[in-house]
């Protein structure tokens, strides 16, 4: 004959792993679901079940699912690195950061030089035109001289400098 007693919900992960019945007041189960079981076996492995559940009884209910997430990360992270754990990860992110910071900080430095060589072009523009007799003596932008040049940041394809009429169509 059957059992008379249905199994409604699937013991948690915790309860599956550690071989015992999954009561309705389980700590385990809202963090621990039966679909993640390696959750669980990775965080047991580093910290034990005891001391998880002595840990997640310490603190306040709403804190409890980022200290879950805290230490499957930090499990999965010793797991990786039995040494230096999620440590080692933080170090090699920080080292990008910084890496990537020097890369900025010398394009920004590229830039400022493009810029000021371009000044210095216009300004060699104005001393051209004030010696051909301008009576402003001056570079107007305006006064319907076509200022095409070619860079890396805009497709100017069709400048003088490369070959084209410099008309943009």
């Amino acid at each position: 004959m059957a059992s008379s007693t249905s199994y409604s919900n699937p013991p948690c992960a915790a309860c599956k792993f550690l071989r015992r019945k999954c009561l309705p007041g389980c700590i385990f189960a809202p963090y621990f679901p039966p679909e993640e079981p390696q959750k669980l076996a990775n965080v047991h492995k580093i910290f034990g079940a005891s001391n998880v559940s002595k840990l997640l009884n310490d603190i306040l209910p709403h804190q409890r699912e980022d200290a879950v997430n805290s230490l499957a990360y930090e499990a999965e992270a010793r797991l990786k690195d039995p040494v230096y754990g999620c440590v080692g990860a933080i170090s090699v992110l920080q080292r990008q950061v910084l890496h990537l910071q020097k890369e900025l900080d010398a394009t920004n430095a590229d830039l400022m030089r493009y810029t000021g060589s371009e000044t210095s072009y216009l300004n060699q523009m104005s001393a051209q035109f004030g010696r051909m007799g301008r009576e402003e003596g001056s570079f107007n932008l305006n006064s319907g001289y076509p200022m095409t040049y070619s860079s890396q940041w805009n497709d100017d394809s069709n400048s003088p400098e490369n070959g084209g009429n410099g008309s943009s169509m």
